[in-house]
């Protein structure tokens, strides 16, 4: 035998050395749970604030694959500061708890999704945090408000209603009472509505939805000034609701094409929509873009577009509407939304068929309410395949009524 052995030293520690990606077009992907120091010299001088290393020491702390996307969601957003989160619920969760502690009030606005609302009235009143839940108009949140009120937090568009609270009189509402004012903007994504500029304090996104855009991961993202972001970022670190970087690289791929994916999902997005609520077997149609929408007046100001979710109600009940849903050929049957397929779901049935039918009718999940998520389809074969659909389902609905009049 020639050569030097092979041991399990070489194995680990031959060849290794920096690497330079400074040429690589795209974001590198760096898989690493610690992160090493020269000595212990650069130890102390990192600790006690001499350093000008920015990266920390543990990957729970940070990632150089996040902090490469954290900074172009921030400037996407138009923020000092982006904060990657394992889940949209992740960047929620995290924010309420930093916030709010024992006596503090919540609002909420109704229309949010649901697991927000739940934990923002269930959850945090274990720990002594009152919630109330508010109509998704800034008057009604206003009217809300109490002295011990702390934070503000409401969806624009809401789901699945779509209804647009007027982000800049809540903003100048939280800088009047002193509440901190957050708005969940998946739906609008930054290409739609920047918050921030209209004076909000924080954004909230599930990057589930438009930022990654292809139905391929789980992230959520918190962006703002750096000192709002700060206190939610250390938490972080302890609850541990981190972005892992694989899925930051799939969202850093996916922000590349956001504002070419949304635009093509708002023309799409108000083609179906007025096709929908010029159809005989639909009775309502929820979209801001639609003059008939309750909002629109706010949506048409603070909008540049209208986004690719399209919510309606069939007429007929349950079954009619179910027989709707599974005669569609490229909408998917599945919840989330903002991908490149088109999804479809019934809400009462996805989200809210383990409550009663009258609990589920009082928070206005209908059986037969559909939100349709488009993607980037052509427009054209969307409406064919929903025309086609709902001839189908109206065609069994009059074949049932002359069965039963026989």
């Amino acid at each position: 035998m020639t050569g030097h052995p092979l041991t399990n030293t070489r194995c680990v520690h031959a060849g290794t050395g920096p690497c330079d990606v400074r040429h690589a077009v795209t974001t590198a992907i760096v898989h690493s749970a610690p992160f090493t120091f020269a000595s212990t010299r650069e130890v102390l001088d990192y600790v006690e604030g001499r350093s000008d290393r920015t990266q920390p020491e543990y990957g729970r702390m940070g990632n150089p694959t996040l902090a490469r996307v954290e900074a172009r969601l921030a400037a996407i957003e138009g923020a000092e500061r982006a904060q990657l989160f394992g889940s949209g619920m992740a960047a929620v969760t995290t924010t309420l708890l930093a916030y709010l502690k024992g006596g503090d009030h919540l609002v909420l606005s109704s229309d949010c999704y649901k697991r927000t609302r739940d934990f923002g009235s269930a959850f945090l009143a274990r720990f002594g945090v009152r919630a109330s839940v508010a109509g998704p108009t800034a008057r009604a949140i206003a009217e809300a408000i109490r002295p011990e009120t702390r934070l503000i937090l409401a969806e624009v568009p809401s789901n699945p209603y779509q209804y647009v609270v007027d982000v800049g009189r809540l903003a100048d509402l939280g800088r009047q009472r002193g509440v901190l004012t957050v708005i969940d903007s998946t739906f609008a994504t930054p290409v739609n509505l920047r918050p921030l500029a209209w004076g909000v304090d924080l954004v909230i996104h599930s990057a589930t939805k438009y930022l990654g855009g292809h139905n391929d991961l789980v992230a959520g993202v918190l962006a703002g000034a750096a000192d709002r972001v700060a206190p939610v970022s250390d938490l972080l670190s302890t609850l541990g609701g981190i972005c892992d970087p694989t899925t930051a690289f799939l969202l850093d791929r996916g922000l590349k094409t956001l504002s070419a994916r949304v635009r093509l999902q708002n023309a799409a997005g108000l083609a179906v929509a007025r096709f929908l609520e010029d159809h005989p077997g639909i009775r309502r149609v929820f979209y801001p873009g639609l003059a008939s929408h309750p909002h629109h007046g706010i949506a048409e100001r603070l909008l540049v577009g209208y986004g690719g979710v399209v919510t309606f109600l069939v007429d007929g009940g349950f079954e009619e509407t179910a027989r709707f849903v599974d005669r569609l050929s490229i909408p998917k049957i599945g919840p989330s939304l903002g991908g490149v397929e088109a999804l479809v779901e019934q809400p009462a049935l996805m989200s809210f068929w383990h409550l009663p039918p009258e609990e589920r009718r009082r928070l206005g999940m209908h059986d037969n309410l559909v939100r349709l998520s488009l993607g980037i389809e052509e427009a054209g074969d969307l409406i064919r395949d929903l025309d086609q659909a709902l001839t189908a389902a109206g065609s069994s609905r009059t074949q049932q009524v002359e069965t039963k009049h026989a």
